[in-house]
């Protein structure tokens, strides 16, 4: 059946952090939040549930991990147990309690800037010095893995890399090559890799996902994998995740750790789970043929539209990296301009760490129409 994405739905007046965080007269084109209902299946199922009536307390192995057993081998030929999948209330959840199984205070946390600030913040939370490498930036606008610096970066200390495929801000996919590289170096010199992996069902063009955990056994051992169904089928708030932990003895370090520190997964949240996994997958290949004619609009007009602002094309996400450096804003500060002269909110690039100053990240999940008023108010802002 066709999915109607360019139906415009008022989200005002509902608990939306998206829509309320500011005035009714911004539009809100920030957080990784899409404005397309999630799919039909999961709201059946989710009424089913509800209908139901009870909501006790899921059994001890639920529906979710032989679903999501089955999508590894089938999305990737990743042959993993349903024991080695780890339901969790969050990837950000997921990747602090993995830093706090595997690391130490006073050990190293690498990441690659500029990053998603959750991840940014992550070594903090744990006493964890924080090593960085900056990914490339081309001419091009495009980023890649400089694989001398990044085994540079790896210093004495370092004890863990998280690592975020496909990368959020920059809507990089990481090639085999990159993630080879990377996954070496990590290995010679004993680090733990966290992948951050959320975004992996939302590549554009046709492109293949690789978990980096998939590249070698040895790699397998030592990585711990983070995905969701959350962003791909817009379900953030039913707070539904999985750590993927083929390594028993670190998924027992990982058991102890949780505890009774986080809770089990949401009841509904795992509804939605198993549903998405299993009867959603039609939804998602349009919703992604929906996100390319969104970047595709958005390479077309930004150009034509906002006179120094650029972007490379994200090849996956649906998130765009707009470098607002040579439209000569007052103060270099775009994410306040835009607020105040354009009453669009978009995420202040200084956020990501270094390598952000001068950018705003924009979501365009969102009916095309939005999109269209978001860039007409940029566009006439910087018009003055």
């Amino acid at each position: 059946m066709p999915f109607d994405f360019d139906r415009v739905i008022d989200r005002r007046t509902s608990d939306s952090n998206k829509w309320r965080k500011f005035p009714p007269d911004v539009l809100p084109l920030w957080v990784a939040d899409m404005d397309f209902p999630s799919p039909p299946a999961v709201v059946q199922a989710l009424r089913a549930r509800v209908e139901h009536g009870f909501f006790g307390y899921l059994v001890e192995k639920p529906e979710l991990q032989e679903v999501v057993a089955e999508r590894m081998t089938k999305r990737y030929g990743w042959r993993v147990s349903p024991e080695a999948v780890m339901p969790l209330p969050g990837v950000i959840a997921g990747f602090n309690l993995a830093l706090r199984a595997l690391t130490s205070p006073g050990e190293g946390l690498l990441v690659q800037t500029p990053v998603y600030p959750p991840i940014l913040r992550a070594a903090g939370n744990h006493g964890l010095t924080r090593d960085e490498h900056a990914l490339r930036r081309g001419d091009d606008g495009r980023y890649t893995v400089d694989l001398d610096a990044f085994t540079r970066a790896l210093g004495p200390r370092t004890r863990a890399f998280l690592l975020c495929n496909p990368h959020n801000p920059v809507g990089r996919v990481f090639d085999r090559a990159e993630l080879e590289g990377m996954a070496a170096a990590c290995t010679r010199r004993d680090v733990w890799i966290i992948a951050d992996e959320i975004h992996c069902d939302l590549l554009l063009d046709g492109r293949r996902h690789v978990p980096i955990a998939t590249l070698s056994p040895e790699i397998e051992a030592r990585t711990v994998t983070l995905m969701a169904p959350s962003k791909t089928f817009n379900l953030p708030g039913l707070k539904c995740a999985v750590a993927i932990v083929p390594n028993a003895t670190v998924r027992e370090r990982l058991t102890a750790t949780v505890a009774d520190l986080v809770p089990k997964i949401n009841v509904l949240g795992h509804t939605a789970a198993v549903a998405a996994y299993r009867e959603a997958d039609p939804w998602l290949e349009e919703l992604v043929r929906y996100l390319e004619g969104n970047r595709d609009f958005l390479l077309k007009e930004v150009p034509r539209r906002l006179p120094g602002v650029t972007l490379a094309a994200p090849e996956a996400t649906y998130l765009a990296w707009l470098d607002c450096r040579g439209a000569r804003i007052a103060g270099g500060d775009p994410h306040t301009f835009f607020l105040e002269r354009a009453r669009v909110a978009l995420n202040d690039g200084r956020l990501f760490g270094a390598g952000g100053d001068g950018f705003v990240r924009l979501n365009f999940g969102c009916p095309r129409a939005l999109l269209t008023e978001g860039l007409e108010r940029l566009a006439r802002a910087l018009a003055g």
